[in-house]
């Protein structure tokens, strides 16, 4: 009797342990925020056993039912066991028409990004005047000795200005804004003055838009930051604008090795501003309509369910096409904005075409239940038929900036 109740003992402590160890899972992983569409009930499915009690301030949740207001629920397991309290938004049901159509981005930095830095030789010896003044790859210069910069020419002038005197050199970092001193040397080369650095000014690509606002004009696309190729940090945006592009190949993806949507500037000119760059995607107001076709909902967080979905993309020429997915797997944290589901390809013809998901179909949209649920942002390296997507959700707050007049470039 002794060892059944040992057994027993073990037992429970063993599953009030698995019980503590979801229940914090649930904390961490469970946003602190929804959203829920003004006339539709709030459910979660972020797991069976959750259940989300009446609101905190005592009046049910019908009470609530009008865009604007917000409450608090807590999410219970079992209806008995809390997990954490979250803050509920009601708010309009926005539609908006998918897109899956090529863009492409021309864009110019708020300042210059240090891309490099390259040693300089003085009489045998490699000296680097940027790095012993503390700058590092990654930085935005922002002004040179009082001059702002915004191009490779501006730096090259300010340096050269300089006639190898000490210069106070304005950057930024990550978040902090700062100030050092850089004093260039003559190069024994040309006679000029050098700081020892490679910055870029501009970028140029091609994406896919995801969505736009047939009322406002304003649109999200790629799902994703611009980022430097060399140094991944995010492009600080200053100017920029979107233009036709006519997809003209694929190259095929393959395990170890991401395929690529191929295709080219088409001509047709302007399509729209580049407002926005930041990690949701890129967002300004279209010009005129890349692509008709009717407006859809656009779903919240908790309206997306593992399942068959479809994506919408391009992969010849300018006009999209749906191909169908399934949607394998949803994380509702915020930890990371961008990486808010797995998907997997299942269509036959995307599958033999591209191998599944590749390079370019960033932004794509993907449709579920006839709601635009969220875009494709990136590919498995080792299985290009699975990847990562977005939450709609997410992107829709930047496009709103966009919508109520202000701009925010990075």
């Amino acid at each position: 009797m002794k060892r059944l109740y040992q057994k027993f003992a073990s037992v429970t402590c063993v599953a009030i342990a698995a019980l503590l160890c979801f229940t914090l899972y649930m904390q961490v992983t469970l946003p602190d925020d929804f959203y829920v569409v003004e006339g539709e009930p709030f459910s979660i499915r972020a797991g069976r056993y959750i259940t989300a009690m009446e609101p905190a301030e005592g009046l049910p949740a019908h009470a609530y039912d009008q865009s604007g207001n917000s409450y608090h629920l807590d999410l219970k397991m079992f209806g008995a066991i809390g997990i954490k309290q979250v803050n509920v938004q009601v708010v309009e049901r926005n539609y908006v028409i998918p897109g899956g159509n090529p863009f492409g981005l021309k864009m110019f930095t708020e300042g210059v990004m240090v891309v490099g830095l390259s040693d300089i030789n003085l009489d045998g010896q490699a000296v680097n005047p940027a790095k012993e003044a503390g700058i590092a790859t990654g930085d935005i210069i922002l002004s040179i000795g009082g001059r702002k910069v915004s191009s490779n020419e501006d730096v090259a002038a300010a340096v050269s200005g300089s006639q190898g005197k000490a210069v106070a050199v304005e950057l930024r970092r990550k978040n902090t804004r700062m100030k050092v001193s850089l004093k260039p040397v003559k190069s024994p080369d040309d006679g000029s003055y050098k700081a020892g650095i490679w910055v870029r000014d501009s970028s140029a690509g091609i994406g896919t838009m995801t969505y736009y606002n047939p009322t406002s004009m304003a649109y999200g696309g790629l799902g994703h930051a611009i980022c430097d190729v060399d140094t991944g940090e995010l492009m600080p945006l200053s100017s920029g604008e979107i233009v036709g592009v006519t997809i003209t190949g694929v190259g095929k993806g393959v395990s170890g090795k991401p395929g690529e949507l191929r295709g080219s500037f088409n001509g047709s000119g302007r399509m729209g501003s580049l407002e926005m760059n930041n990690e949701t995607g890129v967002f300004g107001l279209l010009e005129r309509i890349p692509v008709s076709g009717e407006a859809i909902p656009l779903a919240v967080r908790h309206e997306v369910q593992t399942g068959p979905a479809e994506i919408r993309t391009t992969l010849s020429g300018d006009k999209p096409q749906n191909y169908s997915i399934v949607i394998e797997k949803i994380n509702f944290s915020d930890s990371n904005p961008t990486k808010n589901m797995v998907i997997r390809v299942t269509d036959p013809t995307l599958l033999e075409k591209t191998g599944g998901i590749v390079q370019g179909m960033s932004g794509s949209p993907i449709i579920q239940n006839g709601r635009l649920v969220g875009a494709v942002t990136h590919v498995f390296v080792n299985d290009p038929t699975r990847g990562y997507a977005i939450f709609a959700e997410n992107m829709e707050k930047s496009s709103k900036i966009i919508e109520s007049g202000s701009r925010k470039v990075s």
